[in-house]
């Protein structure tokens, strides 16, 4: 995934979870946080950053927040990437299907599925999830309480009931990553769904990404320690 227009900056505060005070070659600017979690870890004063201008009249900031260096990692904060990063690996690394149906934003029951995969007599519901919390080389997920995360867990397993294939991909958005850990501290319902989803038979997968300015990729597989 590629992203144009971005510019390095300095994080100054966050008034509300949307937004954020920056230093720019401008001056200093309001900046859209395309990310909803807490992220206190990786938004601190003067952190270093990178953001993207759109100066369209239409919007009400011409920045978006993308990138910010977390003592040396280049992590992506981007909420909207992970799911461009996944498509983007699914079909270049055959690991589910090799040809086939792709599909986003499916609808099964009572959730949206973030990708749908069809080959053959095979049909599978994929569930991405993005990480930016990361503590002495382990990603944890969730950040904060997500009660939505936990619904579709509970819907991936029921859709294999149904003769549905089901799998939850977790998108580390960083490197030097060893490996991911359901964040039981934060939200403890989370992690016993995600441990009884894999007893039950879904796939459960982690990559870590290489991350620049201005773009991020799936990179490589990195174990899941649940």
């Amino acid at each position: 995934m590629q992203y144009e227009r971005i510019e390095e900056a300095v994080f100054l505060s966050r008034p509300n979870r949307f937004l954020a005070r920056v230093v720019t070659g401008r001056g200093e600017e309001i900046c859209h946080v395309k990310n909803t979690g807490r992220c206190r870890e990786l938004l601190i004063p003067d952190a270093r950053i990178w953001v993207q201008r759109n100066d369209s009249p239409k919007r009400k900031t011409a920045l978006d927040l993308i990138a910010v260096d977390k003592g040396g990692r280049m992590i992506n904060m981007d909420s909207q990437a992970p799911n461009q990063v996944a498509q983007e690996w699914v079909r270049d690394s055959h690991r589910f299907f090799k040809d086939g149906v792709l599909r986003r934003e499916v609808r099964y029951r009572n959730s949206r599925f973030d990708l749908y995969l069809e080959e053959g007599e095979k049909k599978m519901f994929l569930e991405v999830k993005g990480v930016t919390l990361e503590q002495n080389g382990t990603a944890f997920f969730p950040d904060a309480p997500t009660e939505r995360g936990v619904k579709h867990i509970e819907e991936l397993i029921s859709c294999m009931k149904d003769g549905y294939q089901a799998g939850i991909l977790f998108i580390v958005q960083m490197k030097g990553i060893h490996c991911l850990r359901p964040n039981d501290r934060t939200h403890p319902a989370f992690g016993e769904a995600l441990r009884r989803a894999s007893l039950a038979g879904v796939q459960v997968t982690a990559l870590d990404c290489l991350v620049t300015p201005d773009s991020i990729r799936a990179d490589s597989e990195i174990e899941v320690c649940l």
